[in-house]
C-alpha cells in the first residue's frame, strides 16, 4: 500500500493518521530509506502526535531514544551506525522492545540482519521517480508492509483516515 505525500504538510497529516490509529498494544515499525527520506522527520511528527513534548532527536549516536510516560514506551533506534558486531550487541534490545505494550520505530532497518520481529510494521520512504511539476522538495512515497494481521488493520485505518482528511 502506497501513500504520496506531496509536503510537509502531508507527511504530518499521515503521521497523526498513524497516531490516531495506533493500536492499544502499540506496534513495532521498520523504516526504510536513503539518507534525507524523512525517517525521523516522520518519526518526529508521530511522537509529537502522541503528545510528546521532549526534543525529538534522531538517534544516529546514541543509537536508542525512549520516551516514556506517554499511552506506551517509544523506543526510537537507529541502526546505520552499528556494523555487523555491533547489531549483535543490541539483539536482545530489539526483542525485548518488540514486546506488545510498545511502540518501537528502528531506522535503517535493512542493517539489522534479520533481527526484528516478525509481527511488525515496514515502512519504506522513497523519492518519487518522476515528479512532472516543480515541487518544494518535500515529495516522498510512503510504502507500508504489514506483518501480521493486526498491522493490516491498523495501515488499512492509516489509510482511511489519510483519505479522509
Amino acid at each position: 500500500m502506497k501513500i504520496k505525500c506531496e509536503n510537509l504538510t502531508d507527511t504530518k497529516k499521515l503521521a497523526n493518521a498513524f497516531a490516531n490509529n495506533l493500536p492499544t498494544e502499540g506496534c513495532f515499525v521498520s523504516l526504510y530509506g536513503d539518507i534525507g527520506a524523512g525517517k525521523t522527520t516522520f518519526v518526529r511528527f508521530i511522537l509529537k502526535a502522541l503528545g510528546v513534548k521532549e526534543k525529538i532527536t534522531s538517534p544516529s549516536f546514541v543509537i536508542l531514544n525512549e520516551y516514556m510516560g506517554y499511552k506506551m514506551p517509544i523506543y526510537h533506534f537507529d541502526l546505520y551506525r552499528l556494523e555487523n558486531e555491533g547489531i549483535k550487541t543490541i539483539e536482545q534490545e530489539l526483542a525485548e522492545y518488540s514486546k506488545r505494550g510498545t511502540l518501537t520505530f528502528v531506522e535503517w532497518a535493512d542493517f539489522s540482519q534479520g533481527m526484528l520481529s516478525y509481527d511488525r510494521l515496514n515502512i519504506k520512504i522513497v523519492y518519487p521517480e518522476v515528479v512532472e511539476y516543480c515541487d518544494d522538495g518535500d515529495n516522498r512515497i510512503f510504502e507500508f508492509e504489514p506483518l501480521g494481521n493486526e498491522n493490516a488493520d491498523f495501515v488499512n485505518k492509516i489509510m482511511r483516515d489519510f483519505e479522509a482528511n
